[in-house]
């Protein structure tokens, strides 16, 4: 592909695990299994590729509503994953952050958030932005939260009067507004997921189920972008 025309920030909603454990009557837990498999294969993929940022919706905070079962299965599955895939990683030289609200989180998988983040915050590659406990409307909140407490004693009250003042309180500031979002699985929709800084995202939509995902399918997605012509509200 022609490096130029690829989008710097891709983010990606991964849809569809539990309908395809479902179609092939598979517990949803095996759906998520899988699904943590065609995550590796992205990443893999798209550092390959000479994507700069990856983001990956992994955990939303809605997804808290799901059978008590299945969350647990969720935050084990998780939490393993980056016990086990450093390696991976740094390998890959790949520099792993978390958006997210951290509380609410079980401990042991803060710990391990904080472990991967440390371990690979020197790494020269691509990097992945996992969402895990994320919300875009609750990100909005606490940047708003960040706002107001870095506010000097002497002028109380929340400093944010433009849209460069709540970005440098989201999250991860330092990485760029996603020039691509893609979603899997059929559904039109972005579920909450990166609102603030998906103003003038290209959005691209998949039928295919997340645990069949492949590189051909992110190279399709890729293309689309590249056909695009993005003005931001201007004119050519």
């Amino acid at each position: 592909m022609n490096k130029a025309a690829l989008p710097a920030h891709v983010a990606m909603i991964m849809d569809g695990n539990g309908r395809w454990a479902t179609a092939r009557g598979l517990p949803r837990t095996e759906g998520h299994r899988q699904g943590l498999e065609a995550a590796k294969r992205i990443v893999s993929a798209a550092s390959r590729l000479g994507i700069r940022y990856l983001s990956l919706y992994t955990f939303s905070t809605e997804n808290w509503k799901r059978a008590q079962d299945e969350v647990g299965f969720l935050m084990a599955l998780v939490k393993n994953h980056l016990s086990t895939e450093l390696d991976f990683y740094r390998r890959n030289k790949i520099k792993v952050v978390h958006s997210g609200r951290r509380e609410g989180l079980p401990k042991e998988v803060v710990a391990e958030i904080d472990s991967v983040v440390r371990d690979t915050r020197d790494l020269p590659g691509m990097v992945v932005n996992l969402a895990i406990n994320y919300g875009g409307r609750d990100e909005i909140i606490r940047a708003i939260e960040r706002g107001a407490a870095s506010a000097p004693k002497s002028m109380p009250g929340v400093p944010i009067s433009s849209i460069q003042d709540l970005s440098k309180h989201m999250d991860h500031p330092e990485i760029p507004d996603p020039d691509l979002i893609i979603r899997t699985g059929g559904e039109f929709r972005l579920s909450n997921f990166l609102l603030w800084q998906s103003a003038y995202s290209e959005l691209f939509f998949s039928d295919c189920l997340w645990p069949d995902y492949s590189e051909s399918d992110l190279i399709v997605a890729l293309e689309s972008y590249a056909s695009r012509e993005r003005r931001f509200g201007g004119t050519k």
